[in-house]
């Protein structure tokens, strides 16, 4: 992009010339006209204009950023066994079937009950990630989002921890898309709960109960209701983030996010861009992470995405998606038709909502 930019508007690599080409102010002047029209992509805000590539293969924490980026690199070092972990979930439909269908086997309830609770303790560690990842999500929305520097500056100069945003965003994806296929999991709650309160009943002790007690139950059972929960756990974290730091401009999260959205969609419409990624895993990497920022800015800026005003332009992200092969992009299409907060206001244009159905 650098070489395209260089030829069009006649600069030389300020890299290897230590300076910028010294040509005449008003060609000058004129030229960044035209340029301002082509970076706006990413701002409405022609004279912000932030034209980076982020680098989500190879960024690397600087000084400024280590303790952040320990912190959640602690909790994303545990991302992949988790959705292993969910991946090889098998649930115990059939012992569970059984010991219904037959109430007075005392083998076969045993049976059933022996092979939820292993279970159980999984979710619980599934459930407990996200508790993690809601911290880690806070501690980068902090660095990202503080004065003096704006979003865009932020996201361009600590691409490390902007790295680690995006990481937690395709994590959160993953668990989800993996978690919607999966039925057994709130049968198996289900199945774990009823049979915990009739031995309650029965004044029957039980050693799982230290694992898992009434309270963590109940929100464990909040969380797996969601059809999303791990986004939805990010969507609250994010919308508290802004509750509770009521002296920090709702801008400065809206436009982090506006801002990686547009980066996202720059880079894999823009072949100058995309050819630098090592790995095609990386472009479905880069449309999950467009994907979650946008449900993200939906569920926090009042107005939503949708809205005319919205910084995010829906209408080519969306084609941006719809040009990549249908099996790669059917889950995020479906994430915004149905975990997004404003696609159905009467606000949103007519051509948003008939692209998404």
């Amino acid at each position: 992009m650098r070489e395209l930019f260089r030829k069009t508007y006649g600069f030389r690599d300020k890299e290897k010339s230590g300076c910028y080409s010294q040509q005449p102010v008003v060609l000058q002047q004129r030229r960044f006209a035209g340029m301002g029209n082509l970076l706006k992509v990413l701002t409405r805000e022609i004279e912000n204009y932030p034209h980076f590539f982020l680098d989500f293969e190879n960024a690397q924490p600087t000084e400024g950023e280590r303790e952040v980026w320990n912190q959640v690199n602690a909790v994303l070092q545990d991302s992949e066994s988790i959705l292993s972990g969910l991946q090889a979930y098998k649930g115990a439909g059939q012992e569970i079937r059984d010991a219904i269908q037959n109430p007075s086997d005392l083998m076969l309830q045993e049976r059933a009950w022996n092979s939820v609770c292993p279970l159980v303790i999984k979710l619980k560690k599934f459930y407990s990630f996200s508790l993690r990842l809601e911290e880690a999500l806070q501690s980068l929305l902090e660095s990202l989002t503080c004065p003096p520097l704006t979003p865009t500056q932020h996201l361009e100069r600590e691409q490390a921890l902007a790295k680690q945003f995006a990481e937690i965003l395709h994590f959160t994806l993953r668990f989800d898309e993996l978690k919607m296929r999966i039925p057994a999991i709130q049968n198996d709650f289900s199945y774990y709960r009823r049979t915990i309160s009739r031995n309650r009943i029965n004044n029957m002790n039980l050693d799982i109960e230290n694992e898992v007690n009434n309270e963590m139950a109940n929100r464990m059972s909040l969380f797996y209701a969601e059809a999303t929960p791990m986004l939805k756990t990010l969507s609250n974290a994010t919308t508290n983030f802004v509750t509770v730091n009521k002296t920090l401009p709702l801008e400065n999260t809206t436009d982090c996010l506006s801002t990686m959205a547009s980066v996202c969609k720059v880079m894999l419409e823009t072949p100058e861009y995309s050819s630098r990624f090592s790995s095609e895993d990386t472009l479905l990497f880069c449309m999950r992470v467009m994907v979650g920022v946008i449900i993200l800015y939906d569920h926090v800026h009042p107005n939503g995405a949708f809205n005319k005003s919205s910084k995010i332009d829906m209408k080519g992200c969306i084609k941006v998606l719809k040009d990549q092969p249908a099996d790669n992009v059917e889950g995020l299409l479906n994430a915004l038709k149905f975990t997004t907060k404003h696609l159905n206001d009467e606000s949103t244009p007519k051509n948003i909502r008939t692209m998404l159905q």
